[in-house]
C-alpha cells in the first residue's frame, strides 16, 4: 500500500506545482518560464523535505533561499483550496516514512509552523484520500477522468 500512497502524495505535489507555476507566472511576468518553473519545484520540494532532481534546481535553491521561503511562508494564503489535500497529502507522506522506518515529523512541524497543516482535520483513510487526489488531478486536467466500462453486447 505505501508505493500505493506514494503515487497520490506525487500527485499532489504535481498539483501543487502546477498551481504555484501558473501564480508565479502571473506575478513574476519578467522572468523566464523556466525560473518560474524551478521557484515552483523549489518551493514545493521544500514544503515536503525531498531533494531537489536535478543540480540545477539545487543551486537556484540555494541562490533565491529567501524568495522559496517567502513563498512558503505565503502558502497558504496563496491556495488556500489546497490546503485540506495538502495537509492530508502531508500526513500520508510521514504515514509512509514512517512505514519505512523513517521519521519525517519535522515536515509536518514546519507545515504547522507556516499555517499549512490544518490540525483540525480527520486524517482519510487511504481510499478516500486516494479518490480525492484522483479528483484533484482529474480537476487539473494531470489525469483523465474514470471512464465507465461499457457491458458487453454479448
Amino acid at each position: 500500500m505505501v508505493p500505493v500512497m506514494r503515487e497520490a502524495v506525487a500527485l499532489v505535489q504535481l498539483v501543487l506545482f502546477t498551481a504555484l507555476k501558473n501564480a508565479f507566472a502571473a506575478r513574476y511576468i519578467q522572468w523566464p518560464p523556466e525560473d518560474v518553473r524551478r521557484l515552483a519545484g523549489c518551493v514545493v520540494s521544500d514544503l515536503f523535505a525531498t531533494p531537489a532532481a536535478d543540480p540545477d534546481s539545487g543551486g537556484f535553491a540555494s541562490e533565491n533561499r529567501e524568495m522559496v521561503e517567502e513563498e512558503l511562508r505565503g502558502l497558504a494564503a496563496a491556495l488556500p483550496e489546497l490546503l485540506p489535500v495538502l495537509t492530508d497529502a502531508l500526513r500520508m507522506q510521514v504515514f509512509c516514512d514512517r512505514e519505512e522506518g523513517v521519521n519525517s515529523l519535522p515536515t509536518l512541524m514546519r507545515a504547522k509552523a507556516l499555517g499549512i497543516l490544518q490540525e483540525e482535520r480527520d486524517l482519510p483513510l487511504p481510499s478516500t484520500f486516494m479518490l480525492a487526489v484522483r479528483a484533484l488531478g482529474v480537476e487539473y486536467g494531470l489525469l483523465q477522468p474514470m471512464q465507465a466500462e461499457e457491458p458487453d453486447a454479448g
